[in-house]
């Protein structure tokens, strides 16, 4: 697999949460040659692999298409656009960024940002609800294409840097979901001792909603949220970190399946892929959280890519991680057993 290929065509589509039909498309588009079936429904892509049997577990791969981003609340007298958020930010870093808004046609735009001269001291962190968006368009122009609720996503195209990361504005979590279509990769025209479904799911970042339905759709017996967590930068806790380059992290809590885990960890050290512990001492923050409480309960786990900067315009990550935890999916498929 490209994964520079790859990952360009999955950050590229706009997707915040609640909107994310543009990166379904796209996802459905890249998922269909790996499966029998692909669909879309309720809002989520699934892909099955493999027919079901009683005989046989049934595995849930999932990773989210949503990303964090803004919706539209109001356009002021004077032709700014005033928004409100679709999942946690950190607002320090909004003034300035480049922005798209998406309605009935695309609008580039700015965020608000007063110049360093023009203030009269400590500069003041602005709330959601103070920010505006600069588009050059009067009140009178932009209510012909932009109305309350259009979202807005950051304008930030997938960059290629040094020793194999890259940086984008939606790794989160389109690197998960490039991991799983290389791991279908790895498996395709084997007999694998499981049956698999594929969720691309929605609305991860406003609270798991595609995630619940999704689970209780496919009703699985296994499930492996494929989801991004904290990588080492500058100053950060290594206690609370993975290391950029360190391979996948392997879910670690009380809220998981430890068979699933101890399952993972197996497959990871009998196929020499590296890896990491993430030690959660309560929820995951992921969409395992829903996988774990659906209809009578299904044995959870996760795997996480680490990503520095997250829910910001730059995330990074390095690709090799990505391509690791596609081999710990794939091997994980290859001895899947019950839970």
């Amino acid at each position: 697999m490209d994964f520079i290929t790859v990952l360009t065509q999955l950050t590229a589509p706009a997707g915040v949460s609640g909107s994310e039909m543009p990166i379904a498309q796209t996802a459905a588009a890249l998922l269909e040659p790996y499966c029998d079936q692909v669909e879309c429904t309720q809002g989520n892509v699934l892909g099955i692999l493999g027919e079901r049997s009683p005989e046989k577990p049934h595995v849930l791969l999932d990773a989210h298409m949503d990303q964090v981003g803004f919706l539209v609340t109001a356009i002021t007298e004077d032709g700014f656009v005033r928004v409100g958020n679709a999942g946690g930010m950190d607002y320090r870093l909004m003034p300035a960024q480049r922005v798209m808004l998406h309605g009935k046609r695309e609008i580039p735009g700015v965020i608000c940002c007063m110049p360093p001269h023009l203030q009269g001291g400590e500069e003041h962190v602005l709330s959601v609800t103070e920010l505006a968006i600069d588009t050059g368009y009067a009140k009178s122009e932009l209510e012909q294409w932009i109305a309350p609720g259009d979202s807005v996503s950051f304008d930030m195209p997938l960059r290629a840097m040094e020793y194999g990361r890259v940086a984008g504005c939606s790794l989160d979590d389109r690197c998960g979901m490039a991991a799983i279509l290389y791991a279908l990769e790895l498996v395709a025209g084997e007999a694998l001792p499981c049956s698999v479904s594929v969720l691309f799911s929605t609305q991860e970042e406003t609270g798991e909603r595609g995630a619940t339905i999704g689970a209780y759709t496919i009703d699985p017996d296994i499930a492996l949220a494929v989801d991004v967590t904290f990588a080492l930068g500058h100053g950060d806790d290594p206690v609370k970190c993975g290391k950029m380059g360190g391979g996948p992290m392997i879910g670690i809590s009380p809220s998981l399946s430890r068979g699933v885990t101890d399952a993972l960890i197996a497959a990871a050290e009998g196929e020499h892929i590296p890896w990491q512990p993430e030690v959660m001492s309560g929820m995951t923050g992921t969409n395992a959280d829903r996988f774990s409480v659906t209809r009578g309960g299904v044995c959870a786990g996760t795997v996480s890519i680490p990503l520095r900067y997250m829910h910001t315009p730059s995330e990074v990550i390095q690709i090799s991680d990505v391509r690791e935890t596609g081999e710990l999916l794939a091997a994980y498929l290859r001895r899947c057993g019950t839970c």
